[in-house]
Formats: structure tokens, sequence, C-alpha cells
């Protein structure tokens, strides 16, 4: 009697910021926005909306490679390094969240965007938020992974402490791969590609007093001062994509939850197989959602 053999489990495709880019026209630049030297990648039509992407806590532009691709075939994409972040400029001051809106401001500025879409992740949706209450005239639309700014956890704050200032006074493979920990669900999307660059930032010189500026807004009276109101969520005028990672129980989706019970022009779309950084994690299912979103709130 014939049977059927066992069907084999492949391993997980290959991915690494190249394989993610390599069909992919753009170019990498620095800038100067206000005085801070900024690292960013550009793709996509120059005639096209524009779209900015914020990246988290002490990352790089890096993180959206996954997402170039999809998004540059119609918008305008500006990926950058926050200030005191990546390879941008690093100014001795702390880095609280008017700060890195004035840089984001300034960036804009410097590459001729008036106005634009922002999808933020992390301290980026943070960023993304209190830029699009500053500046309304400015914003078009947001998109938020794993979003913050309105709810805090002394655990999670000692936990991205711990782990950034472990990796920035011996950036070692070990304490590098172990940031992205906490930022990825899965252990093979936590790419070697990721744990290079990231070394290779932390291990610059002036990077540890950096990370003490990058690393105030965990500070409880810092971070309280910065936090963004329920009713200026209440407020806010940009239509405003959520994503929720909720194969990932944390204060993130928690926020993302919450939120979306507050942002007048709301949609909120839950993503599996993922953590912190659905945007990679889970590109797939990010970018139609995130396309989607976009192609009915840009004009």
């Amino acid at each position: 009697m014939k049977t059927d053999a066992p069907t084999a489990t492949l391993p997980p495709a290959f991915r690494s910021v190249w394989s993610e880019l390599r069909e992919t026209s753009f170019r990498q630049g620095w800038v100067d926005a206000g005085g801070i030297s900024t690292r960013y990648v550009q793709a996509g039509p120059a005639d096209g909306p524009p779209l900015l992407m914020v990246h988290g806590t002490g990352g790089s532009w890096e993180c959206f490679c996954a997402n170039l691709a999809a998004f540059s075939k119609r918008y305008n994409c500006y990926a950058l390094d926050t200030v005191g972040a990546g390879f941008s400029s690093k100014p001795d001051i702390d880095y609280e969240i008017p700060v890195y809106v004035e840089h984001v401001r300034n960036f804009m500025q410097a590459v001729g965007i008036d106005k634009a879409s922002i999808i933020g992740v992390s301290l980026g949706a943070w960023v993304a938020v209190r830029f699009a209450l500053t500046h309304p005239e400015k914003t078009q639309s947001l998109v938020l992974v794993s979003a913050a700014g309105l709810l805090t956890d002394a655990q999670t704050s000692a936990d991205i402490k711990g782990a950034r200032f472990k990796a920035v006074d011996d950036p070692s493979w070990a304490n590098v791969s172990a940031v992205f920990k906490g930022l990825i669900l899965e252990e093979h999307n936590r790419i070697d590609d990721f744990v290079g660059v990231r070394q290779a930032v932390y291990s610059q010189p002036g990077m540890r007093r950096a990370m003490e500026h990058i690393l105030c807004l965990q500070e409880p009276e810092v971070r309280a001062r910065n936090m963004i109101a329920e009713s200026e969520w209440r407020g806010l005028q940009a239509p405003t994509l959520v994503i929720g990672a909720v194969d990932h129980k944390d204060i993130f989706l928690e926020t993302a939850q919450r939120i979306s019970e507050l942002i007048p022009q709301v949609e909120y779309v839950e993503v599996h197989r993922s953590s912190h950084w659905s945007q990679f994690e889970s590109p797939q299912e990010f970018n139609r959602a995130g396309l989607d979103f976009l192609q009915r709130t840009v004009r």
C-alpha cells in the first residue's frame, strides 16, 4: 500500500538588508538638518507623495528595509537616522521628544518636503504623533507601529536601559544580539545585518554619552513631561493607522489598543507572528495594510 511521504518543513527564507533592497532603486546620503548631519535613505519617485519613516530607540533606518520596496513604488520615501542615533550627529544634549520633532521638521526642510505622511516605530511613533500635534499643517497621515507616549511601565524602561547600556559599554556580538530579543519575536528574523549595523553604531566614539541622552526618556521624570495626554490623542487631526502585534502582549500592544479608542480618525489592524518590529517581521501584512491605508488617506 502506497503512503504519502511526510511533508518536509522548509527552513525560513534567507533574509538580509540587501535581500530586501536588491531589486529596489535607492540612494543613501547625509544632509544638514538644522546643524545635525543626518544619515538617510531615499527611494521612490521624487514627485510622489512624501513618506517619512522614523525608527525607534537608538535604532537606524535599516529597520525599514523590508518596507521601502513596497512603498517606494508610489511614495517618495525617506527613512532617516534620528538625532543621536545611527550614523547621524550626536550633540551633547538630552534627546527629549521636542528635540526629535525639531529634527524631523529640519530634515523635511532640508530635503524640500513641505508635508508628509509618517510611519513611526516605537519611539518613532511617539515622535510622529507629537510632530502631528505640533505641526498639523505639515502632517498628512500617520502609521504607528508599537505605539508609545501614552502609557509607561517601569520594568519595560529598565529592560530597555539595561540591554542598551550593556551593548554600548561592550558592543560584542552577544550583547548587541541581545537587544534584538526584545524587538523581534522569532529568532530567524534577528538577522546578522541588524546586529552588524548596530554593533558599528555602538562602537562609535562618544556613543556611551549619546546613549545616555537617548535613554533619558526612560527616566520617570523626563518621561512624564514628554507623555502625550489622552486629551491630546483625542485632538489628533491626522488620519492614523495603528498596528497591534497581538502575539506579544506588552505595554505597546496595550497602548495601541487604547489609542485606537481615542484618536478620531483611526483604523486599527492586528498583525501576527511579530512583536516590536511588525514592519520587518510581518512585512506582507504590514505593507498591505499600510499601502491600503495611505492610498485612501493621502491625496
